[in-house]
């Protein structure tokens, strides 16, 4: 597939274009919050706002339906009252669609939330006595939500007045917590779901991958650092019409699907964090552009000659082969321009499905590089699903889309060693942690309960 960008203006541009552009609206980050797994040197100051994971996928359970997640909050630890963890007030937490290829947003869910506290000054305790419903007076802390529904044509209120599942304080607080989430699921006109509250960190990994990519030598895998933690969690399940461009799936079924966070400065909303593939910000973006990227919006990522070159010649490929004498692949990576700017398209080599039909169908605008987490709606749901997803032949699996189980630490290092490109994986290249360590749910909004220790 051919990149559209001017790659020699771009690279001669290099980083000290995007130190130019990031003074200007492109680049700006007039609140200094980042976003993601604590990647970006500003995060620790925000979590509220701190999104750290999205997943898209075909819903295995209903078919023509197609689920959505993000999370926000990393390493929310279980016992952390008294106040837990609310999602921010004055905030917008967005999952957004763009359907026709042109890297620019063509459906916002826009989820805003309000508190209802009753604590006052009488007691710390969130609840003071057993909860069993969202709505049992010993809930002395509670947060209300809206959901729309945003397009260029206007907004449509889907959800007034939701519930949002509680933080899950413990057994004696709340002795049926699966009840709770339960009643917080909400039906939404003209078929569909959603969700709002508490959940398991449901992303599995060892991130000593920052001590010289697991201690050098690979000693330091198997070690799932999440397991324990939990997260904010906002779900959907909607028709694939709701999403598909003309609202017709079979005409073009893929989406690109990203996660933003936009907080109000005092005078506008600003957007302050991003989030569509994995392990981006994390490992692609470099230090000095990781703050800049939570700002950006996707329609601009191929005018930033820094945040391309990261993806074409990658620098985890030159630190594997440093350290571990892994051959970096010959630059420029276009395996990785598909998997993370253009979307994977019918074309010669191991991968031979074409899970971005965007560029070969009528209906769509011209496809411009973007990164964004792109899902073909319509391969369906694999019957044995497979933790490497496309790399192991199961294409209803990461890059095409996220679903929970996909494994996508893996996925991410053996393509950045060349296994998109040969076929073939990188014998001991893993970091051992194969799956979460609490099962997945087998209905919506599938993402685990939140862990209470």
């Amino acid at each position: 597939m051919e990149l559209r960008i001017n790659r020699r203006a771009l690279v001669g541009l290099g980083l000290a274009a995007a130190v130019a552009v990031s003074s200007s609206a492109v680049l700006r980050t007039d609140s200094g919050i980042a976003s993601s797994h604590r990647e970006a040197p500003m995060i620790s100051g925000d979590p509220q706002h701190d999104n750290t994971d999205v997943y898209a996928f075909v819903s295995p359970d209903k078919a023509g339906t197609v689920t959505l997640l993000a999370n926000w909050i990393p390493f929310e630890e279980p016992n952390g009252g008294p106040n837990f963890y609310p999602f921010a007030t004055r905030s917008r937490y967005n999952i957004k669609i763009d359907n026709n290829g042109d890297a620019k947003t063509d459906i916002t869910y826009e989820w805003t939330f309000r508190n209802e506290d009753k604590r006052g000054n009488t007691t710390f305790l969130y609840n003071n006595g057993p909860v069993t419903s969202l709505d049992d007076p010993n809930l002395l802390f509670r947060q209300r939500y809206t959901l729309r529904r945003i397009t260029p044509g206007g907004a449509k209120t889907l959800v007034g007045d939701g519930i949002v599942a509680p933080s899950n304080v413990g057994a004696a607080s709340m002795p049926n917590y699966g009840n709770l989430r339960a009643q917080s699921i909400k039906s939404l006109p003209g078929g569909g779901k959603t969700f709002a509250g508490q959940s398991d960190e449901a992303f599995f990994l060892d991130l000593r991958v920052f001590d010289l990519l697991y201690g050098g030598n690979l000693s330091e895998v198997g070690q799932d650092t999440a397991k324990g933690y939990n997260v904010n969690t906002v779900a959907l399940q909607v028709p694939q019409s709701e999403v598909a461009l003309k609202g017709d799936p079979k005409r073009n079924p893929v989406i690109g699907v990203c996660s933003t966070t936009d907080k109000f400065n005092g005078r506008s909303y600003v957007q302050v964090s991003r989030l569509c593939n994995p392990l981006v910000n994390e490992v692609v973006a470099p230090a000095g552009l990781k703050d800049a990227y939570n700002a950006l919006d996707p329609s601009k990522d191929a005018d930033v000659a820094a945040l391309v070159k990261r993806v074409t010649d990658p620098e985890v490929a030159r630190l594997l082969e440093a350290v571990y004498g892994i051959k970096a692949p010959a630059t420029p990576r276009d395996d990785l321009v598909e998997i993370f700017l253009t979307g994977i398209a019918k074309r010669n080599g191991p991968i031979k499905a074409d899970l971005n039909s965007q560029v070969l169908n009528k209906d769509a605008g011209k496809l411009r590089p973007a990164e964004m987490l792109r899902l073909n709606m319509s391969i369906p749901p694999a019957k044995d699903p497979n933790r490497l997803g496309v790399l192991a032949g199961d294409l209803q699996g990461f890059p095409n889309g996220r679903r929970l189980s996909d494994d996508v630490v893996d996925i991410a290092l053996q393509a950045v060693a060349g296994a998109a490109m040969t076929g073939k994986l990188v014998p001991g290249l893993t970091d051992k942690v194969d799956a979460n360590d609490k099962p997945f749910l087998r209905s919506f909004p599938y993402i685990p309960l939140p862990a209470t220790s």
